[in-house]
């Protein structure tokens, strides 16, 4: 009975190593990865997948996170290393990657010229504080990567902000890594950049005034600045303009082209005030008056599906502007108070262009009507907040304003929209305007209704333009504001923009990529901490115990009959 119960167990060994086997043998052929994360964290997009299969070469990157750090900053590390494994997996292992540590040289003078090389190539650093018990540590982290392919190479920056590292915002930066990477990946491994145009001729923003913009759009696209001038074959080179608070009226002809280059495919980006609000005079007398401007767009834009109303938002939720505090006699002391005409929008947590962004930063904005076909899509992605409100031009823009608290009751006008997308095909303004001859010209290839396309208007020429330190002619960052000292997340905005425009490849979609935060309760986890402890280490080992009485029950049963 023994025997034939030892060969039978022997044959169903046997049987089963023969299986796993075969198993592994046909497993070797069929690549396949089982996500069971309820938000498939580690799962890449197809738009990702697609982008890693056609690598030739090998991308090497070179991260420097490593080290001791406080806790959130060692998940965003893991989380990285995750993603890179992940990457390099579906690129049939055409990515490596390193982990560097560049405080572990011990000599000051070399970690400092390892700092300045880092922050030459365009890595961020960072202070951490990590609450200890018996203190506060803090310490400089390069939260960053230098990424090469083919010669060439590009900083990719993890962290989304740089004013506070708590762990809502780390978790947006980790759940930008994929699209962070692959953007990087694109970017070198695209042979011809797109163009991108900055019109000028209307009294658009000059070099200096969108210069920081500019410098983050080249890692991206070549950019050019042109003035149409009537030319036909003007806009015939960009994938995508850029028309940065004009101030002065556009010509027929103009429109022309410019109308013409959307029905083809071309790709617009507007930062419009519909109100001239004299700053200079503001500065020297304490108030201006913003009029209407008339750039002669009113029909394009009601075409396209938006209205740019003439009025001015003004919101509670705002930025500040510096006012000098000091008495009379005393050394000049500047503080920023509140300035209800500098709205600070929150974006759209829903849409790839807005999502995981700081506040924004507006200034003498205007609010955004949709109207025309029901054909264009329109997504709205900057509002003002609950307590704003519109004044109809002319708008009195005065200092005074500073004197008093803003009364909530009349801040009634909520939620104005200032940014809106259009996405479809959108419908020539001249159609049914132009001489027959003129529509009938092969040489001018008029076409009445367009392509598939989409393009984004600002009620805000602001929201594009750096500060500048006109003392040495400096651009300041996109987004920085001297008067609070704070950085808003404009230059992202703008980015995200122009990306989401001209990305053919659906690259952008996975930004709207959501990953959930489980957070330990820092305050309980404080107060039962001794409890945890002995909970963690005697209960797996009764677990055990009571485990084993209960076999030895059974088995000393089994036995006995």
């Amino acid at each position: 009975m023994n025997k034939r119960n030892k060969k039978r167990d022997l044959t169903a060994l046997g049987l089963a190593i023969i299986i796993l086997i075969m198993l592994n043998f046909l497993g070797s052929f069929v690549f396949h990865r089982f996500d069971l994360t309820t938000e498939k964290r580690f799962t890449l997009s197809p738009v990702t997948k697609t982008l890693l299969s056609k690598l030739n070469d090998v991308v090497y990157v070179k991260v420097y996170l490593d080290g001791d750090f406080p806790a959130r900053f060692k998940n965003l590390r893991n989380e990285t290393k995750e993603i890179l494994n992940e990457f390099r997996i579906y690129s049939n292992d055409n990515i490596e990657y390193e982990f560097i540590n560049p405080s572990e040289n011990p000599d000051k003078n070399q970690q400092e010229e390892v700092y300045k090389q880092l922050f030459k190539k365009g890595i961020i650093p960072t202070t951490a504080d990590d609450n200890l018990e018996n203190g506060v540590s803090q310490q400089v982290i390069w939260p960053g990567a230098i990424v090469s392919y083919k010669g060439k190479e590009i900083a990719w920056n993890f962290l989304k902000t740089q004013s506070g590292q708590n762990e809502a915002q780390l978790n947006n930066s980790i759940q930008s890594l994929e699209y962070e990477f692959a953007s990087c990946i694109r970017n070198l491994s695209t042979p011809i950049r797109p163009i991108i145009g900055f019109i000028e001729g209307q009294g658009e923003l000059d070099t200096l005034s969108v210069k920081s913009i500019t410098e983050a759009l080249s890692e991206f696209y070549i950019t050019k600045r042109i003035q149409i001038n009537e030319r036909l074959n003007a806009l015939d080179e960009f994938k995508a303009i850029i028309i940065a608070k004009p101030d002065t009226s556009f010509s027929e002809k103009d429109k022309f082209i410019i109308d013409q280059f959307v029905m083809k495919g071309g790709k617009i980006l507007w930062t419009i005030d519909p109100l001239k609000t004299a700053v200079d005079s503001l500065a020297k007398t304490g108030n201006t008056i913003s009029d209407p401007l008339d750039l002669k767009l009113d029909d394009m834009f009601f075409k396209y599906g938006v209205r740019i109303n003439t009025n001015m938002v003004l919101d509670i939720q705002c930025s500040g502007i510096a006012v000098n505090k000091a008495m009379r006699g005393q050394q000049p002391r500047f503080e920023p108070l509140p300035w209800i005409f500098y709205p600070l929008i929150s974006p759209a947590a829903k849409h790839p262009i807005t999502k995981n962004l700081e506040l924004i930063k507006i200034e003498f904005g205007a609010s955004i009507d949709t109207v025309g076909s029901k054909d264009i899509t329109k997504t709205i992605l900057l509002q003002s907040s609950k307590y704003s409100k519109t004044l109809q031009a002319p708008v009195r823009v005065d200092m005074n304003y500073l004197r008093y608290q803003p009364d909530e009751t009349q801040f009634q006008n909520s939620f104005q929209p200032i940014a809106v997308l259009l996405e479809g095909e959108f419908e020539s303004v001249f159609k049914n305007r132009i001489a027959p001859q003129i529509a009938n010209d092969s040489a001018i290839g008029y076409k009445a209704n367009g392509v598939k396309n989409k393009m984004i208007v600002i009620a805000d020429g602001d929201v594009i333009r750096n500060d500048v330190q006109f003392s040495s002619k400096k651009a300041l960052p996109l987004g920085y504001d001297r008067n609070t000292n704070r950085t808003y997340g404009n230059k992202n905005f703008i980015l995200n923009c122009m990306n989401y425009l001209c990305d053919d490849s659906g690259l952008i979609s996975v930004r709207a990529r959501e990953l959930t935060l489980r957070l330990l309760d820092k305050k309980k986890t404080k107060n039962n901490r001794l409890y945890w402890q002995i909970f963690n280490t005697i209960f797996p080992l009764f677990v055990i115990l009571l485990f084993g009485i209960i076999h030895n029950i059974v088995r000393k049963r089994k036995y006995a009959k």
